[in-house]
């Protein structure tokens, strides 16, 4: 017998024996429309809505602008560029949340991964305002700082890498910050 044929062979007779068993629980719904609708409500309460943390920052001239180990990316934009950018656009595209804006379920867990080179936050603001690093906060034009970004734990702080999950119980709007970056923001709707 040919491999190929002892292969379908193979192949069909595990076929056979999951769909028997697929199909001896009577207890399942046989509306196969039924269970989609079923299965998509259910994931959607269930997953988490994921929000990249980007920047695109140089290592070598921000570490040496700022000081060690504040990049850890090499190639991107230069420091004095960025400085540049942000005085001119109060903004630097490259640094951003994606997506900044989206909605959630109530209860639904938001995951901030950060895949940028540099420290981030992703805090939750009842408004949007200055961060912590004054320099920053001049250029964007953000002279008052948010009081959540002044009383910020060290788990708010994400290295690259790192990940934070947040979860909002309410429906609402609900605003979200880097408090190291002002301009990187994301707004999001919550709803039941």
């Amino acid at each position: 017998m040919s491999s190929r044929l002892w292969l379908c062979q193979g192949l069909a007779a595990s076929l056979a024996a999951w769909a028997a068993i697929g199909c001896s629980d009577v207890s399942r719904p046989t509306d196969l429309a039924a269970s989609r609708t079923v299965d998509r409500s259910a994931a959607a309460t269930q997953r988490v809505v994921n929000v990249n943390i980007l920047d695109n920052c140089d290592g070598p001239s921000f570490n040496a602008a700022v000081g060690p180990g504040t990049c850890t990316r090499t190639g991107g934009i230069k420091f004095p560029q960025f400085l540049d950018l942000l005085g001119e656009h109060h903004t630097v595209a490259w640094y951003r949340f994606a997506p900044a804006g989206f909605t959630v379920h109530a209860g639904q867990n938001i995951a901030a991964v950060n895949l940028g080179g540099e420290v981030h936050t992703f805090t939750r603001v009842a408004d949007f305002g200055g961060g912590i690093v004054p320099l920053l906060n001049q250029l964007t034009g953000d002279a008052i700082v948010a009081p959540e970004c002044l009383t910020l734990p060290g788990s708010e702080f994400l290295a690259p890498g790192a990940t934070d999950v947040e979860s909002i119980d309410a429906p609402g709007t609900a605003k979200f910050q880097c408090c190291i970056h002002p301009w990187m923001r994301a707004v999001v709707q919550v709803v039941p």
